[in-house]
């Protein structure tokens, strides 16, 4: 059938509506779905076997170097569960900051479908250090330990820090020569990028990073993240635990070409520089409020503050944005491709607002 159809798709929210909880509350970027209109129509090979994505080979290649290959996921959670399963064995641990996502966000995913033990660090800003990794890497050859055999960090962290390549250097000199190696969970790699005023390469295939998942939907895709193997000598049998661990894509031409949208044209740079800016002015408006401390210097597109619990729940009666630590009074405001100045100071100005009436 060739015919066109009018959508009888109902919206059911208010596109007006503007939220300070995750980058995923974005809808798509439009950039993105204009691809995903031109790679549809007509047959293409499933599975992977599409145009769309042995093109996109050459596009990471761009920006990861010659050996980079790319490996299309549905998420974030299975495509870190994958990449370290590729690089451990079934008796394996994966070092970890306490803080990261794949401990504390992925329901225990890595360990119950990857068979993978987490071992983790504490660490005052979610970033590892050689010191911090050797608090675990050690029973090397001890039977009744599980081996460590890769460190994982977070690029920007979940405290939303974000390593330098001289600490991602020195992570991978310090693991690789205890045998161990490096994943990078790059879910918002593109706003480290922006920070760093750096190619992505820089903090990656140039640092030593092994193997890493790169995120697209907290930066306006549809749905679809990215295993990236920097290293083919040092990881393992991607393609198989990608359909072992239902990663692998029947459609994968429509998650392909929103990657090629994404780094086309630096979209991926863009939109991350902005997210990044909008935290920047989030922070700036209300850090001179009282009774409200920003916490953290803002690194990314996440602002970490702490308030009252009562000017917390006034606040999230009228935006979206969750608690980060209760005990702390500690909330993160995330911002978004698609968040405007608009709307970071009607925030500010609802933040003060609600400040100003416990006073």
């Amino acid at each position: 059938m060739t015919g066109q159809h009018p959508a009888n798709a109902v919206r059911r929210h208010d596109p007006q509506v503007r939220a300070f909880a995750s980058d995923n509350y974005a809808g798509a970027h439009p950039e993105v779905l204009a691809a995903l209109a031109v790679a549809n129509g007509g047959h293409q090979v499933s599975y992977g076997e599409d145009a769309y994505t042995e093109h996109l080979q050459d596009v990471f290649r761009q920006h990861f170097g010659p050996r980079a290959e790319a490996f299309p996921v549905f998420n974030g959670t299975g495509g870190n569960v994958i990449a370290l399963q590729s690089v451990t064995e079934r008796y394996g641990a994966v070092i970890c900051p306490e803080s990261a996502h794949i401990n504390t966000d992925e329901c225990g995913a890595p360990e119950r479908v990857g068979g993978i033990k987490l071992t983790t660090v504490p660490t005052p800003d979610g970033k590892l250090t050689p010191e911090l990794i050797d608090r675990q890497a050690f029973g090397f050859d001890d039977e009744h330990r599980a081996q460590p055999q890769a460190v994982s960090i977070t690029q920007t962290t979940e405290l939303g820090t974000c390593y330098t390549p001289e600490e991602i250097r020195a992570i991978s000199d310090h693991a690789h020569a205890r045998g161990m190696a490096v994943h990078l969970d790059g879910a918002r790699i593109s706003n480290a990028a922006a920070t760093l005023g750096l190619p992505l390469a820089a903090f990656t295939t140039d640092a030593g990073v092994d193997i890493l998942t790169f995120g697209g939907t907290k930066n306006g895709l549809v749905f679809g993240e990215c295993v990236i193997v920097l290293d083919p000598d040092r990881v393992r049998a991607m393609p198989y635990l990608r359909k072992m661990s239902m990663q692998l894509a029947s459609k994968m031409r429509f998650v392909s070409v929103q990657f090629e949208a994404l780094l086309t044209d630096d979209l991926w740079l863009r939109s991350a520089t902005h997210a990044n800016a909008m935290a920047t002015r989030l922070a700036a408006a209300v850090r001179d409020i009282d009774g409200l401390t920003v916490l953290r210097p803002v690194q990314a597109n996440q602002v970490f503050a702490r308030l009252p619990a009562e000017a917390i729940a006034r606040l999230q009666k009228r935006f979206r944005f969750y608690v980060w630590d209760e005990a702390k009074s500690e909330v993160r405001w995330m911002c978004s491709f698609d968040t405007t100045t608009e709307d970071v100071d009607a925030f500010a100005a609802a933040v003060a607002e609600e400040m100003a009436a416990l006073a």
